[in-house]
């Protein structure tokens, strides 16, 4: 005997859009996901207005302080607001923040990548968590303690290596030093790399810890040693994290001010040698004139204000397009 089945077939189950799968993800489905979100892009918002507004207000006042400027603003060693004509440039400034924020990081990130890499590879438990908990405290350290430091201790100690700087690389020009006090470029990067040490040492840390386990297990496996399991599984993958936390210390050491100032002894003029006094920073010349600038010289500071303000937005952008390119890294992209 032949029994018949049939079969109710359920209709097929429509398929969301891609915009409402857009939403879904990120989670706008509810009352208060929805209202989340407009707080979060409300803030993000803000924050581009308030960046709008600065640059904005940076322009304004730099141009009125440009138009009347009677040197060039780009090329022109002098700064000179309170006379008539007033004559100003900052060719002297771009070029000691440049060099001075150069001088710390060829210091400081070679020193912080071998530090992160010793706490988090190396050093036994019992040791690696007192050298971050240092490491931490440093950072907490306000800008001023450490242009007292400088000044104080740091100063008084570069003679001997001024000296033997000269005596073996003076020939160079680069390291010859007339003997004067050592308030120089090269003090002021030291001081800057120690500075930004914590910084790049603590994210660069965390990154290496983030490595996949498997990643250095494999590599053991196939019988790496440690440094090789470091060259091959953990430098590549952190790359892109250590470009980060650069660019976080060139950031702090492009606008450093109290530590510059307490340390450097400024002059408008560009010395080829980095033992010998003089140069300056935007920083540090607007925290040493401001006080005693008349309106026109206050809008001339600002209009220097501006220059760094864009300097540190090309070197964050050109970090971020850097670190885009890298996969290694699973938060580059984000």
């Amino acid at each position: 005997m032949d029994i018949s089945t049939t079969t109710d077939v359920p209709p097929p189950t429509p398929q969301p859009t891609v915009a409402q799968r857009k939403r879904n993800a990120r989670g706008a489905t509810r009352p208060g996901d929805r209202i989340f979100l407009g707080l979060t892009r409300g803030s993000g918002i803000l924050l581009l207005v308030i960046m709008a507004a600065i640059a904005a207000f940076l322009t304004y006042r730099a141009i009125l302080a440009i138009n009347k400027d009677h040197g060039n603003f780009l090329t022109t060693f002098e700064w000179n607001t309170n006379i008539l004509p007033p004559t100003f440039g900052i060719a002297v400034l771009a070029f000691g923040t440049i060099v001075s924020s150069v001088i710390a990081m060829v210091i400081a990130v070679p020193i912080a990548v071998a530090i992160a890499l010793f706490i988090t590879h190396y050093a036994p438990r019992r040791m690696s968590g007192p050298v971050a908990y240092v490491i931490d405290l440093l950072a907490a350290v306000p800008s001023i303690v450490y242009g007292l430091w400088g000044a104080l201790v740091l100063v008084p100690h570069m003679n001997g290596l001024f000296g033997w700087l000269n005596d073996f690389f003076g020939w160079t020009g680069l390291f010859s030093w007339d003997e004067g006090a050592p308030r120089s470029m090269l003090t002021v990067g030291i001081l800057l790399a120690i500075m930004i040490l914590p910084i790049i040492t603590n994210v660069s840390r965390e990154v290496f810890r983030q490595v996949p386990q498997m990643h250095e297990e494999a590599a053991l496996a196939l019988g790496a040693t440690r440094w090789e399991v470091i060259r091959m599984s953990v430098l590549p993958f952190g790359r892109s994290g250590v470009i980060s936390a650069s660019m976080l210390g060139l950031g702090r050491a492009l606008g450093e001010t109290m530590a510059v100032a307490t340390v450097l002894s400024p002059s408008f003029d560009i010395q080829a040698s980095l033992l010998n006094p003089g140069g300056g920073t935007f920083a540090q010349n607007i925290a040493s004139k401001f006080s005693e600038a008349n309106e026109f010289g206050r809008d001339a500071l600002i209009a220097s204000g501006l220059i760094l303000f864009v300097i540190t937005l090309l070197v964050n952008g050109a970090a971020r397009l850097i670190i885009a390119r890298r996969a290694e890294y699973s938060g580059a992209n984000a």
